[in-house]
């Protein structure tokens, strides 16, 4: 019963959400600035995607490596394929993460280490993800003029920041009682392999540089719909605003971030000195895209072996 009510208030987020936000956009206009070169970009963006996904598979093989879970290059895509179809279709922007757990850990790595590597790799990816918004705080700053804006954004980070090393600092705590309690057991156990693969002597700049590429490649993407609809938006501009909305959108409260992500990103372009609607334009195609890669996803998993097992199981008579 919990979890309907909360999925009920997710989906009514979302919907309350996007009504406010489309408040701003003309879709007939929206619609009517696509051309045949929109597909291009549209495609583009499409193929974008799937490349930050492959990124993305790079760096949760450290990750899962370091956790006693390791994963072969064509399976670990496999699963973040599918991942993409189930953050579209479950109530939150992570619900891929809990399927991918589920995938590794059947897959005999156990419960675990499946879920060490899932928490790890989002873990190292938000901390990265501050990193990069703190980096292009003065660009930022630059050019956000509403000083609304300019605190919202600072307060964002810093608590996202502050999160992630305060993370990592629990991962080096000699005390024994944190090893006692099963949430602390866990939590510090995951602070130990994120730091293990962030200060890595050797590995540590790989991961790093796939972590910020990740993000890049979100920003690009965003870009690409940007040209799809030939938005007046510089690709500067772009590169600043996305990963704070990025940031944002990973917070659970809506499904697979619809709405959180409308509204973030007319209020961004808006704080920005740009047409809030053009924001909300853009967030929207980028959701698209985003739908379309999840619809592919889905394909992938129903003739997946994973699916095919799931399903046997299922008609498997109980004795």
């Amino acid at each position: 019963m919990r979890r309907i009510l909360l999925s009920t208030a997710k989906i009514l987020i979302s919907a309350a959400l996007l009504y406010l936000a489309l408040r701003k956009v003309d879709l007939t206009e929206l619609f009517s600035r696509f051309t045949v070169s929109s597909l291009f970009w549209i495609g583009m963006a499409i193929a974008v995607t799937f490349f930050q996904i492959f990124v993305g598979v790079l760096r949760w093989r450290e990750v899962s490596a370091a956790c006693g879970a390791p994963l072969g290059i064509s399976r670990a895509m496999r699963y973040n394929v599918i991942g993409s179809f189930f953050n579209q279709t479950l109530p939150s922007a992570i619900g891929g993460d809990a399927v991918r757990l589920w995938m590794v850990a059947r897959a005999g790595a156990g419960w675990r280490a499946a879920t060490y590597s899932i928490f790890v790799d989002r873990a190292i990816g938000l901390i990265a993800l501050a990193v990069l918004i703190v980096a292009s705080l003065p660009w930022s700053y630059s050019l956000i003029a509403d000083p609304h804006g300019r605190s919202a954004l600072l307060l964002l980070d810093l608590a996202a920041l502050a999160g992630g090393v305060s993370f990592m600092i629990f991962g080096i705590l000699p005390w024994p009682w944190l090893k006692t309690w099963w949430a602390t057991h866990h939590v510090h156990a995951c602070a130990v392999i994120a730091n293990r693969v962030i200060f890595h002597p050797t590995r540590w700049f790989y991961v790093a540089v796939l972590s910020i590429a990740i993000h890049v490649l979100a920003v690009v993407m965003a870009w690409c719909v940007v040209q799809s609809i030939s938005a007046p938006v510089l690709f500067g501009d772009v590169f600043l605003l996305i990963p704070p909305v990025m940031l944002i959108t990973f917070v659970p409260i809506s499904i697979a971030g619809w709405g959180v992500r409308e509204a973030t990103m007319g209020l961004a372009f808006g704080f920005a000195g740009l047409a809030a609607h053009e924001g909300v334009n853009v967030s929207l195609l980028f959701g698209a895209v985003l739908f379309i890669v999840g619809a592919i996803g889905g394909l992938v998993w129903i003739f997946s072996a994973e699916k095919a097992a799931q399903r046997s199981e299922s008609i498997e008579p109980r004795e």
